[in-house]
């Protein structure tokens, strides 16, 4: 309760703080929107389904890309942290690779796939990919030898390793690379989007700036913020609490 409490007062006083600003006329509306001409954009949206259809689309990509991503990081992840030449090979280039902005995917993916949606689907799982991919190769150096050690002595083959003691082990690396390679997808999406003009979010963003319309763009970035908070409560937030109370950390 108390912790519902300090954010209704944060994001009150927030909301306040924006009123005033946007009541003192410091800038013009068109380049400092108030909140009720954002408020009455997002209805607006809403009522000509163009926010909703926007909104459809991006998860729909997001989550073929992401969904690819995550299994193929994880897996890749795995194998890697298991296996001393790939790490020092594979791994190298992997840590390499995640320096580079998502962005810098896109004229190649341009080039191997033409301008459709196949080009910012592959944007989104190496924006995805590599972060998870990390995660999962600490994860699984990180863990102890003698968990793995007493496994082996108790018989355990090599599925039966990875099924009881690899993967519970890295789990908590691997939630922080799921909720890294989540926010890297997004920001991956948005930049095929805004590059490549199509139905989603991010063409609707663009939309507003070609349009000077301000109002349009904070009412979707206050979209991709409320899906952002949405998933994180729901999946990743449930996810984290659940890994804590397996390893004790938690009551």
């Amino acid at each position: 309760m108390k912790k519902l409490t300090n954010r209704y007062l944060f994001f009150t006083s927030l909301l306040l703080v924006w009123i005033i600003v946007a009541q003192a006329k410091i800038w013009p509306e068109y380049l400092f929107p108030s909140p009720i001409g954002v408020g009455e954009r997002l209805i607006d949206g809403f009522k000509d389904r163009s926010f909703i259809i926007g909104t459809l689309a991006s998860l729909r990509r997001i989550g073929i890309g992401y969904g690819i991503s995550m299994l193929i990081g994880i897996t890749m992840g795995i194998i890697i942290g298991r296996n001393n030449y790939l790490n020092e090979t594979l791994g190298s280039l992997i840590t390499g690779l995640q320096t580079l902005p998502s962005i810098c995917w896109l004229p190649l993916s341009i080039l191997w796939f033409g301008l459709n949606e196949k080009a910012i689907i592959f944007v989104i799982l190496m924006g995805a990919l590599l972060a998870i991919t990390t995660a999962t190769i600490a994860g699984v150096k990180n863990i102890s030898p003698i968990y793995i050690k007493a496994g082996k002595n108790m018989g355990a083959k090599e599925f039966d390793l990875f099924r009881t003691i690899l993967l519970p082990a890295s789990l908590p690396n691997i939630i922080t690379g799921l909720k890294q390679g989540w926010s890297f997808a997004w920001r991956a999406l948005m930049a095929g989007e805004l590059l490549y003009v199509n139905l989603g979010l991010g063409q609707l963003l663009m939309m507003g700036r070609e349009l000077n319309d301000m109002n349009q763009v904070i009412a979707v970035m206050l979209i991709l913020i409320f899906i952002g908070l949405t998933f994180d409560r729901l999946l990743f937030a449930k996810l984290e609490r659940a890994v804590r109370k397996r390893w004790g950390y938690e009551a």
